[in-house]
C-alpha cells in the first residue's frame, strides 16, 4: 500500500486539507479500488471522545454510491494509511489547477444567419 500512496504523489497534485466539495482519490487494497470522490458533508461524531468525523463520500463510478465513514482527521487528509476490516486504506483531496486562459463559453457565436447566438448544446431525441 506505501509503494502506491508514493506513486500517488509524485503523479497527482494533492491538497494538504480536505473540504466538503473536494474530490478526493481514494485507494484500497481489498478489495482493489482506486476511484474518484466528492466529499459530500463532514460532521463530528459526538458519540466519541476523541476526534472523529462522519465523511460523507459520493462515489463517482458506474452506479454512483454514498457511503459514510467514521475517520479522524489524520485519515481523509491522506495524512496516514488507515485499515478497514484490515485491509488498507488511502483518501487525499486533489487540487485542481486553475487554467490561465478564460473558460470556453457555453454559447458562441456562428458565421452567417445575422451572428445568431446559438448554443452549443443540442437536443438528442
Amino acid at each position: 500500500m506505501e509503494q502506491l500512496v508514493a506513486e500517488l504523489k509524485k503523479n497527482l497534485p494533492f491538497k494538504e486539507t480536505t473540504v466538503v466539495g473536494d474530490i478526493v482519490i481514494i485507494a484500497a487494497k481489498q478489495p482493489q479500488m482506486l476511484v474518484y470522490a466528492k466529499v459530500g458533508d463532514i460532521v463530528r461524531d459526538e458519540s466519541r471522545k476523541e476526534e472523529w468525523w462522519q465523511v460523507t463520500l459520493h462515489l463517482l463510478g458506474i452506479p454512483l454510491q454514498t457511503v459514510v465513514w467514521t475517520l479522524r482527521t489524520a485519515q481523509f487528509t491522506g495524512q496516514e494509511i488507515f485499515t478497514m476490516g484490515g485491509e488498507g486504506r488511502f483518501i487525499k483531496a486533489i487540487r485542481f489547477e486553475e487554467s490561465a486562459s478564460p473558460a470556453q463559453p457555453a454559447i458562441r457565436e456562428f458565421p452567417g444567419k445575422g451572428n445568431v447566438r446559438k448554443s452549443a448544446l443540442r437536443i438528442v431525441k
